[in-house]
Parts: C-alpha cells; structure tokens; sequence
C-alpha cells in the first residue's frame, strides 16, 4: 500500500472516533492544521519515496558492486590455487625426481661393492685353493719325515742300549749306580751355581743395605749422644776410719745381721782400709742398703732399733726417688698419657742395669734412636719414640713375675692403658719372641742394638767372655772342613779359616751363613757378631 494512503487512513480513524470533541473547537484553526499536516504528509510521503527509491538504488548499485568484487575475488582465488597447485606439482615431482636419482646411484655404488667382493671372493677362493694343496704337499713331506725319525729314533734306541751294555760291562757299573752318580754330579754343580747366584744377590743386597743403614744409623747416633753410668752389683761405702767397722758388726754380728735382714743385701766387711762393701742383685735394694749404710755411719749410732728406723726412712725416700725419676724421665722423652704406674715402674730402671748399661738410660737412647731412625723412613717418630721409651719397662718387675721381660712387659703396659698395638708388639717383640706386625718393632730392635753396641755401653764378666769366646770357636768348628777358628775384637767377630782343597769360593760363602745362623740360634749376644771364612792356598819351594 502506498505511503500517502497509510497516513491518510491513519488520521481519518482518529477524527472519526473523536468527532463529538472536534465539534467543540475552532474548525477553522484545526482545518487550517488539518490541511497543513495532509501538505507536510504529502510532502513527508513524496520525500519518503524519492528518499527510499535513491536508497534501494543505492543498495542495489553497492549489491552490484560487491557481487562483482566478490566475483573478481573468487576469480583471483582460483587462479592463485591453480598456481600454487601447479608450482607444488612441479616441486614434488622435482624431489620425486631427485630421490630417484640418489636411489638409482646408491643402487649402482651397492652393485660396483658386490662385484667388487665377488671378484675378491674369487681371488681368495683361488689363494686357498692353492694353499690347500701346498699344505697337502707339505704335510705328505712332514709326514715321511716322521718316519724317517721314527725309524732314526728306533735305531739310535737299538745303538744306545747296544752303548750302555757296553760301557756297563767295561766300567763294571750298572746303568742305575751311573744315574746316581749323575746325579750327585748335577747337584753339586747345581749347588755351586746357585751358591754364587746367591752370593752376588746377597752381596748387592748387602751392599745396598749397609751403605742405606749406616747412614740412617750414623745420623741417629750423631743426632742422639747419651752420658752413661755403669753400675756393678757392689756399693761401697766409704768410712772415716776403721774402728767403725766393730761398731756395724755389733755384738756377736747383730748389727750387721739386722742391717742385712731390714734391706735384704749383704754386707760385706774385709780387710780393705775405709770401705765397706754391699752386695745385691737387686740394685733398688742394694741402693737402700748403700744408703742406710752411710747414713748409719754419719749418724754413729748403731743398734737394731736405729737400722730399722733408719732403713723405714731411706725405704720412703726411694720411692719418691723412683717416682722422680720416672717423671722426669717422661717430660725428658715427652711421653704423655702414661699411668702413675708405669712411669713407677720406668723410675725402677734407674736402679737397674743390663751388662752394666743403666736400664733407664739406655731406654731414653733407644726412645731417641727410633724416633730418628723412623723420620728418616717416613714414619710417625713419636709412636716410634713411645715404642722404644717402653721396650724395657719389662725389666722392671721380671723378679716379681714369671717369664721373660718382653711377654710381662707388654702384659704390664696393657694392663695399665697401654692401648696402642705398634707400642705392645714392640715391647714383646723387640727379641724376635713374637712376629712383628708393624714396621716399629724392627726400628726398635735396631736401635736397642745400636744402644748396647757401642763402645763402653755395657761390660760382662771375664768368665762370660771367655765363655762366649770359646761357644763361638766351637760353633765354628762344627761346621766341617774348618781348619782353625779364632774369636777376634771382643767377640764381635769371628774369623775362620777352611781347607782350600776341599772348599771352594762358594762354598765358603755357604759356611759362613750357616755359621752366622747357628750363632744366632744358639747364643745370646748384644749388637752382631761378624762371621768371616778365609780360603787359603799356599805354594811353598825349597831352594838349596
């Protein structure tokens, strides 16, 4: 329906319905509105169409427009696809040709390698071809050479048999008795040659060992010089004049019969002029005694009563005297850590002597000895200073215990806190009476030989010397074909002279080790006892 129609029913309807209202008002103004609002309708709906006809053209032409954009659009698209289609056809085909061709010449390199093993295949196969049958040749040769040896074997078996017969019915010597002697032979010329085997060992060994000993040895020595007192097993006491001597024997010897019961030593009273003697094994007692002895003189009275008294006080005396000397004995050699009792027992060693070397002294040098020794072989010298402070605490109480030194002393040490095992094995096993299981134990056996060694360290008796002397010919003698044996420098060495007919160089050195063996198995000696065998030969020729 037309524009204009709408509004003009539009507004008819509403007079229409209100017509009772209109009769009232002033129709002239409202027909004057009236036609007034049907011009501007008209003119609204002639607007209204010219505006909504340019709008559908415009709408129509802007359709157009994009139907054509879209068309041109969509024709750009698949002309771009079409492209992009066909430059991705040709790419592909180009890959597609590529790997073609890298397949075809990998194919082609495969076939060259196979024909190329073929061909080597061949060859080999013709190289074993004619190994085979160069082998056969051989082996056709080899084995008419064994026949021939087989049968050369057979005939010399036949030609030796024939030989042995022979030489056993001319030497009136049967075929067994011939192996014996054989073999007698064999090992004696075995023996000699492993003798000098053994020797030029031995001696290199030796030599290289004594040059590296002696050098740790002398620097130790150098580095350690100890003062030393030697003590004998009687003390003398000096008195003003010889009417005191009455006086210590007392009447009927009570005196002296209390003196000797109150310390346990004896008191010997001669002729010498101002000296009485007093004897003991024991040195802590017979210090007591020595000491009681010459208080007693000093004081003058002499009777039962004041040798009690007398020895009750030096008795206390001594045992702080024992316990002095063990404490300083300790901060000398800078132990630490030891209980009360065994630096009691370290200062019962002042009293106590070993072939006349003092027992504490000589442990303050082997304590030293082993400290140097073990720097100089890198190990720890404080554990190897403890181990020789203590070898000989033993010592200390072996007339108390039973057993050797070595075995109560390392007892003793354990039972008092000694937990340290380098420090017991070296305290028992400084003779050889137990395995040494650490390198200290062979330190301090070296450095207690060293301590005694030296000259001056320590004295024996002449009867024991001389025993020694003679135990040592004789241990020599016994080895065979010794023809005399001398006991030189105090014991230290002993030279033997053998049968240059029956022995020879090595041979001689086989004596001298079993010597030196039998030495160190059956005799007890401080330091080494060197054992030299001599070889002699003499040509003697009369001129007249």
């Amino acid at each position: 329906m037309p524009m204009h129609d709408i509004w003009f029913e539009s507004w008819s309807g509403i007079l229409l319905a209100d017509v009772p209202s209109l009769l009232a008002f002033d129709w002239t103004a409202a027909f004057t509105a009236i036609a007034g609002i049907l011009v501007g309708g008209v003119a609204g709906a002639v607007a209204l169409k010219v505006i909504a006809g340019s709008v559908i053209r415009a709408a129509r032409q802007e359709a157009e427009t994009l139907r054509s954009a879209a068309h041109s659009d969509a024709e750009s698209t698949r002309q771009k696809a079409e492209l992009d289609a066909e430059r991705a056809a040709k790419d592909r085909k180009a890959e597609v040709d590529r790997e073609a061709a890298e397949a075809r010449a990998e194919i082609k390199t495969a076939q060259d390698r196979i024909s190329k093993r073929e061909d080597t295949l061949d060859e080999k196969l013709d190289r074993f071809a004619s190994r085979e049958s160069a082998m056969d040749k051989r082996q056709s040769k080899v084995q008419k050479r064994e026949d021939e040896i087989v049968a050369q074997a057979e005939a010399v078996a036949v030609r030796d048999a024939d030989i042995t017969a022979r030489l056993s019915e001319v030497a009136d010597l049967s075929q067994e008795d011939a192996k014996v002697q054989l073999l007698e032979r064999v090992g004696h010329e075995s023996e000699e040659e492993a003798a000098a085997v053994k020797r030029g060992i031995i001696e290199a060994a030796e030599s290289d060992a004594k040059r590296q000993s002696r050098e740790i040895t002398i620097m130790a020595i150098q580095r350690f010089a100890a003062e030393h007192v030697a003590e004998s097993t009687v003390r003398s006491v000096k008195i003003p004049s010889d009417d005191l001597k009455g006086r210590i024997i007392g009447r009927e010897g009570r005196n002296i019969r209390a003196i000797e019961r109150a310390t346990g030593a004896d008191v010997l009273v001669d002729d010498t002029p101002g000296v009485i003697s007093v004897s003991c094994f024991d040195p802590i007692r017979r210090a007591i005694a020595g000491e009681s002895l010459a208080r007693l003189v000093a004081d003058g009275r002499v009777h039962p009563s004041r040798v009690e008294e007398i020895v009750a006080n030096v008795k206390s005396d001594m045992e702080e005297q024992i316990s002095e000397k063990g404490n300083e004995a300790v901060m000398e050699a800078k132990m630490r850590g030891l209980h009360p009792k065994i630096v009691e027992a370290m200062g019962k060693l002042h009293f106590r002597t070993s072939f006349g070397q003092n027992v504490l002294r000589h442990s303050m040098e082997v304590a030293y000895l082993s400290q140097v020794i073990a720097d100089q072989l890198g190990l720890d010298g404080s554990v190897a200073r403890r181990c020789g402070f203590l070898h000989d605490i033993g010592k200390a109480m072996d007339h108390e215990m039973e057993g050797g030194h070595p075995a109560i002393g390392m007892e003793f040490a354990k039972r008092f806190g000694e937990t340290r095992e380098e420090v017991l094995n070296a305290i028992g096993g400084h003779h050889g009476d137990i395995p040494s299981t650490s390198p200290y134990t062979p330190i301090v056996m070296a450095a207690d030989a060293v301590s005694g060694a030296r000259p001056g360290a320590r004295r024996e008796s002449m009867e024991l010397y001389i025993q020694r002397l003679k135990q040592l010919e004789d241990i020599a003698y016994d080895s065979g074909s010794v023809r005399e044996a001398y006991a030189i420098q105090a014991g230290r060495e002993v030279r033997v002279i053998v049968d240059s007919g029956r022995v020879n160089d090595d041979e001689a050195f086989i004596i001298a080790d079993k010597i030196a063996r039998k030495v160190e198995d059956e005799m007890t000696f401080p330091g080494e006892i060197k054992v030299t065998v001599l070889r002699e030969t003499r040509a003697e020729a009369t001129a007249r």
